[in-house]
């Protein structure tokens, strides 16, 4: 992928993002594993059948993501050249999340302010996994705000750069992972073997994104709050509390995002009622806030407007 079909694409993303009434190949992939799961299921009841199940699964739905688009931009560039690089342009554009995670805080922001609680508890559960139901104003702003900075890596930075190194093949390979991982990658006792390869599998996809995606949060809270001290913050709380979190890669953004604002991030969820406690992350200098959403949004555009810089020198060199 060349630099310009790549910032043409990330202007798509940026102006029409994800319509739900358009087809989108991370939703086909969502309905494949479902109807995977159930079929497997039929047959496999024990673990290790389970485990060599999943395993193949988790191989076998990036490859065929990376192998049915790299099939279709082929027979778009057979035809013409602009036909194969549009192809390319628009599988890409899908890969990217970048409007869809702003649309999504932007409501649950817009709702805060407008002082409706339960739209913004119903909007950020759209985002996130816990319970939302009995959330208090605080601890959907810590939602929101977790979000912002996990989504920041999974779902805008890695996948682009994914792009920059194998262009929409990888980049849609890596987006199977990654819905692999929101499916069936959980560590409770329905998933434990299934979706372990799965997990395992988006451990190391998301280990060298999620570290730069850390180290452009903390460059971007120096931008974005014009003081270097934030910057300064954002690094040291990063190092210190970054590897606390249970994901290898999870913790490091959200720990960046906090020292950045200045908050506290982690603490007590739940999830289908069950309670899970996370690491705290970050020193509570000034308490969480609608004002953290904002900027939290603000840090994540430039963190990704750098990101899609560096890709660019990247693909010219």
């Amino acid at each position: 992928m060349n630099p310009v079909d790549l910032l043409v694409a990330c202007a798509l993303d940026a102006t029409i993002g994800d319509p739900r009434t358009w087809p989108h190949p991370v939703r086909w992939m969502g309905k494949l594993v479902a109807y995977a799961e159930r079929s497997i299921r039929r047959f496999c009841d024990r673990p290790p059948s389970l485990r060599i199940a999943g395993s193949v699964l988790a191989l076998g739905l990036p490859s065929l993501a990376f192998l049915l688009s790299w099939t279709l931009i082929a027979a778009g560039t057979a035809a013409h050249e602009w036909v194969g690089r549009g192809i390319g342009i628009c599988l890409a554009s899908m890969a990217l999340a970048w409007r869809d995670l702003v649309d999504h805080v932007g409501a649950v922001a817009d709702a805060l302010k407008a002082g409706s609680l339960e739209e913004a508890r119903h909007a950020v559960g759209l985002i996130v996994g816990r319970d939302t139901n009995g959330l208090s104003e605080t601890e959907v702003v810590r939602a929101t705000v977790e979000t912002i900075a996990e989504s920041a890596s999974d779902g805008v930075i890695a996948p682009l750069l994914y792009l920059a190194v194998g262009g929409p093949p990888l980049a849609l390979a890596y987006k199977a992972v990654s819905t692999l991982d929101s499916m069936i990658g959980h560590r409770n006792e329905q998933y434990r073997d299934f979706g372990w390869a799965s997990a395992k599998l988006d451990d190391v996809a998301n280990w060298i994104p999620a570290r730069i995606t850390a180290g452009l949060i903390v460059a971007g809270s120096g931008v974005v709050l014009l003081n270097l001290r934030y910057l300064w913050r954002s690094g040291v709380i990063v190092l210190r509390d970054g590897h606390k979190h249970p994901s290898p890669n999870s913790g490091r953004p959200e720990a960046a995002m906090a020292g950045a604002l200045g908050v506290q991030l982690g603490g007590s969820n739940f999830y289908q009622g069950l309670r899970a406690e996370r690491p705290v992350l970050g020193d509570s200098v000034e308490p969480l806030s609608i004002n953290h959403v904002d900027r939290a949004k603000r840090i994540m555009t430039v963190a990704y407007i750098m990101a899609i810089a560096a890709s660019m020198r990247l693909l010219w060199r």
